[in-house]
């Protein structure tokens, strides 16, 4: 079940964030929108229904949440660039999941994702060494998070889920 529910394994931060590692980060989370839509391209709405893992979202959720936590990550970067390390406000993730916007034909969720991501990863590239050390504070995690470790954690999030979404079609045959 651990391999079904972390496919890529879990996201540990680097001791050292290198310009390298960063800007592999960024094409990760360039890439994702592009990869994402390839993945569900020509899936019927019952496969879309399908869960991912027993108990697990759909891969309608899964794009639908993808869509949701990106455009708070976009925002997340921009309140650290803008605010004095931030709180930042945790969403129900799972209620959000459930919400009518998570029933609209998937299109909308990919076409969320293509245009936030180009917007976040614009606001990437952009950094300078001073910006990738601001932060925020995520109450859930009980301290500041780096825009670094952010945008490496947020690559694995876009990593974790396309891996669901094609382990699930390896696994029916389709």
């Amino acid at each position: 079940m651990e391999e079904l529910k972390y496919p890529v394994g879990h996201y540990k931060a680097p001791e050292i964030f290198t310009s390298e590692l960063l800007a592999s980060y960024i094409l990760v989370i360039e890439g994702f929108p592009k990869k994402l839509k390839l993945a569900v391209e020509g899936l019927t709405t019952a496969q879309l229904d399908v869960p991912y893992r027993p108990d697990g979202w759909t891969i309608a959720q899964v794009v639908n949440h993808c869509a949701d936590s990106h455009m708070n990550a976009h925002i997340r970067v921009k309140l650290a660039l803008t605010e004095e390390t931030p709180i930042v406000k945790p969403y129900r993730q799972e209620l959000w999941a459930e919400l009518a916007d998570g029933k609209m034909p998937l299109h909308f969720a990919l076409m969320t994702l293509e245009g936030v991501h180009a917007r976040w990863t614009a606001v990437l590239k952009s950094l300078d060494e001073t910006q990738w050390n601001l932060g925020f504070i995520h109450p859930e995690k009980g301290r500041e998070l780096s825009l670094k470790e952010a945008t490496g954690s947020y690559a694995w999030h876009c990593e974790h889920h396309l891996a669901h979404v094609l382990n699930l079609k390896k696994r029916m045959g389709w």
